[in-house]
């Protein structure tokens, strides 16, 4: 279920599956809603209106939005995700807002797919989507194990990196021109020794000051930028400036 115009407009633009979309009767005759129906009759996507207050008791939202969306979840499996580039694994992360952060900056720095490991949040948790901003509609993502996935993408020849706080080497010094896979683990915990010891190296993000870690979906961010700024020669179209 998607909430609110922003994320029902992306789904559309991206030519998502869409069930259908439901608008607030209340709203029904604003200049949005008109824009939002008839953008959805391009895509053959139909629009209902709801009795006032329906759509406050079915959103996940405390103050939900006046329109709503069902789409078919186009959720992709580890092995239709090719070995190229930087894919990004999130094993045991739960906060649907770092998932959300990290599928956005994976579709910013041209992350080839996300992969959803352990007991890490529901990918389409509604706090979730919104928290991608429209981000989910452009990048592979994918559900399974820690195990299977990293044997998936070491078959195929890409190299598997583990963060950690401390202990390994610069993110700064890795090679990405090669296939990679960069576990990123639980905000509290991090990968415990398990997870790390599946992978080829580990890698710790170098810091000053006081703090003794960085925000998961920072620290994912932080090394998905690098890898884009390495292979930036390769990418098409080329990076841009955002401002």
């Amino acid at each position: 279920m998607l909430e609110g115009p922003d994320l029902v407009l992306a789904a559309l633009d991206a030519s998502i599956e869409f069930e259908a979309i439901y608008v607030d009767a209340n709203e029904a005759a604003s200049v949005e809603a008109g824009e939002l129906r008839t953008r959805a009759a391009a895509k053959g996507v139909r629009v209902f209106s709801l009795a006032p207050g329906v759509l406050k008791r079915i959103a996940d939202a405390a103050t939900p939005q006046p329109v709503l969306g069902a789409i078919r979840l186009p959720l992709t499996s580890v092995e239709d995700i090719a070995c190229a580039g930087l894919v990004l694994v999130l094993h045991d992360v739960r906060d649907p807002g770092n998932a959300g952060t990290l599928i956005r900056s994976a579709d910013a720095a041209a992350v080839t797919g996300v992969v959803f490991t352990g007991h890490s949040v529901d990918p389409f948790n509604p706090k979730t989507l919104r928290a991608t901003a429209g981000s989910i509609f452009h990048v592979s993502v994918a559900v399974g194990s820690l195990e299977a996935t990293l044997d998936s993408f070491v078959a195929r020849g890409a190299t598997t990196l583990a963060t950690v706080v401390r202990g390994g080497v610069s993110h700064r010094l890795v090679d990405y021109s090669s296939p990679t896979v960069v576990v990123i683990g639980n905000e509290a915990n991090g990968l415990d020794e398990v997870a790390v010891a599946l992978c080829d190296r580990a890698v710790t993000i170098e810091m000053s000051g006081a703090s003794e870690s960085l925000n998961a979906g920072v620290a994912g961010s932080l090394v998905a930028f690098e890898a884009l700024w390495q292979r930036q020669a390769t990418i098409s179209p080329p990076p841009s400036p955002s401002l």
